[in-house]
């Protein structure tokens, strides 16, 4: 799928942002390697800390279906009501980033961060998360074949 298309979906998903406190909308389209695609929105609570960020939303909708590899996410949010000149790239935060690392080769999965269809970059997730903790970090020394972060020497 281009990224054109992503972006529009991240951009369809982030009308459905459910943000009465912040009123910061946030939208992601995260692509399987299925080439499905899986949208979600930020999602508040008034207790704040059961919020829920539109990229872990998109993710979890992805594994409950059972989808666990993926290509790449956009990104896309703003306050509600920002016109496209106010608009800026939203980037993920460090649990989200988190959680791709677990699903996600931080060395191949892209991070794309949108702020319009024509104007969008793009990051490797371990450029967005360097020394990340995956899974790799819980094995055994003798069985890594690394000396630092993801798996690589």
């Amino acid at each position: 799928m281009e990224d054109r298309e992503l972006i529009k979906e991240a951009y369809r998903a982030q009308q459905y942002s459910y943000s009465p406190y912040s009123g910061f909308q946030v939208g992601a389209a995260l692509l399987g390697r299925s080439g499905r695609v899986y949208t979600g929105c930020n999602i508040e609570n008034a207790a704040y800390s059961p919020t829920n960020c539109a990229e872990r939303t998109a993710f979890f909708k992805a594994v409950s279906e059972g989808e666990t590899e993926f290509k790449k996410i956009v990104i896309v949010g703003n306050k509600r009501g920002a016109s496209e000149e106010e608009r800026d790239y939203c980037a993920p935060c460090g649990v989200c980033r988190q959680v791709m690392a677990e699903f996600c080769d931080p060395g191949e999965f892209l991070v794309i961060l949108a702020k319009g269809e024509d104007d969008y970059r793009v990051f490797r997730l371990e450029e967005l998360l360097p020394l990340g903790f995956s899974k790799d970090n819980l094995q055994s020394k003798a069985d890594r074949s690394y000396s630092v972060g993801y798996g690589r020497s």
